[in-house]
């Protein structure tokens, strides 16, 4: 809202209100309104959340410190949901697709992680939102973000950011600039040629195949989003892990975003230059800004946990982020933490089955997934986990931001 009001002071010859433009003047700004509101504001909603004994369920897991958790205040997602938008609206183009795309998307997340925390809560059913109604929620914003990347016409790719198209006139000839396309193209990291468009899946259709391309790219969001917001909720079992981690893959995409919606930077690097995205990069701003105020109050040991309401949020976003600055072939390293832990439950679930069904009695290969409560069965202290993993999460990120270049 504030753009605007400053847009037109600008259009008024209002001195240094033209300063509201530049996309790095509004993200700083976005930055240091989410980690205000976050850590100013946060302990009021944690004191109202304890008054409305909105307390943390503890199941008996067997694990050091686990009791003293019991009652602590839950839903703290919300800290990171407000302190997330209030500088969005304040400070972003609103009539962005990208912006709107990941307001959607918060709120939409947000509410299924609300509803969950609320039965767990207020209903005393410790299964919370029953997994299938959890999968719709997901699929529904999944195929929300997929119909509107693939027909929106502000949604456009430019792979060519070096050369012009070349056309002649009666008394000269005229250079323009590399014409905006839809596409479905993607990146792959690590190839030279890192391009890779989802409708040549389809090739065998014939001519018109890449009519056909949303057959392919809209059920690829739904995926995309389900798995990575499920990664996060998992991955949130412990003070500061979740929120810790995800800053730092959201700070690799905004570094990302930044370089794909500039289109000096984005020839420069030789990768896809994406009109309108980096607008992105002010509302990843405020994100990180809201993460990293919401660790003041989750790091161990934490006066506030953020509950599916945070977690399953924090998924939806990192995963439509990435989709949409293309960059969703890298989330297996950005993500690794979700990955692993994703990977943990789903090796120990089916090996447990198999293993009851082959011998009569159920084996693991891990002493309890996700991963990091494994860690804690071998009696490490919580603290140490999730600094190892945040400095594994710094070194898939680095490695993320490294692919710009090594191909």
């Amino acid at each position: 809202m504030l753009y605007y009001l400053f847009e037109y002071l600008d259009r008024m010859d209002v001195p240094g209100t033209g300063v509201f433009q530049y996309i790095t003047f509004r993200s700083g700004l976005a930055i240091i309104l989410s980690l205000l509101i976050s850590t100013v504001f946060g302990k009021k909603i944690i004191n109202f959340l304890r008054k409305q004994q909105v307390g943390e369920t503890v199941r008996e897991l067997g694990l050091a410190g686990q009791n003293e958790k019991a009652g602590t205040p839950t839903m703290g997602g919300l800290i990171i949901i407000i302190a997330t938008l209030i500088p969005v609206l304040l400070l972003a183009k609103l009539n962005n697709i990208y912006i709107v795309l990941l307001i959607v998307t918060t709120l939409w997340m947000g509410c299924i992680g609300f509803l969950d925390d609320y039965i767990k809560i207020f209903k005393k059913d410790k299964e919370g939102l029953k997994g299938k109604f959890k999968v719709i929620g997901q699929v529904g914003l999944g195929l929300i973000v997929g119909t509107v990347l693939y027909f929106h016409p502000q949604v456009t790719v430019r792979t060519d950011t070096g050369n012009t198209n070349i056309f002649a006139t009666n008394q000269t000839t005229v250079s323009a600039a590399p014409l905006e396309e839809k596409s479905t193209a993607t990146t792959i990291p690590f190839f030279k040629d890192n391009e890779f468009d989802y409708a040549e899946i389809l090739s065998f259709m014939g001519d018109d195949y890449k009519d056909f391309a949303w057959l392919i790219f809209i059920p690829v969001v739904i995926f995309i989003i389900t798995a990575v917001s499920n990664g996060a909720n998992l991955t949130d079992g412990i003070d500061g892990l979740a929120a810790g981690t995800s800053a730092i893959s959201v700070v690799a995409l905004g570094i990302f975003t930044f370089v794909s919606g500039n289109i000096i930077f984005s020839n420069y690097l030789n990768i896809m230059y994406i009109p309108n995205s980096g607008e992105m990069t002010v509302y990843i701003a405020a994100f990180v800004g809201a993460l990293v105020g919401f660790l003041w109050y989750n790091t161990y040991p934490a006066s506030v946990f953020m509950g599916d309401t945070g977690s399953l949020t924090i998924g939806g976003i990192i995963a439509v982020l990435a989709i949409a600055v293309r960059k969703e072939m890298m989330i297996p390293v950005l993500c690794g933490i979700f990955l692993a832990e994703n990977f943990s439950v789903i090796l120990q679930v089916s090996y447990f089955k198999y293993t009851k069904k082959r011998f009569g009695e159920g084996r693991r290969i891990f002493l309890m997934s996700p991963l990091h409560h494994h860690y804690q069965k071998k009696g490490y202290h919580e603290s140490k986990i999730v600094t190892r993993f945040w400095i594994v999460g710094i070194l898939l990120a680095i490695l993320s931001i490294v692919t710009l270049k090594l191909r």
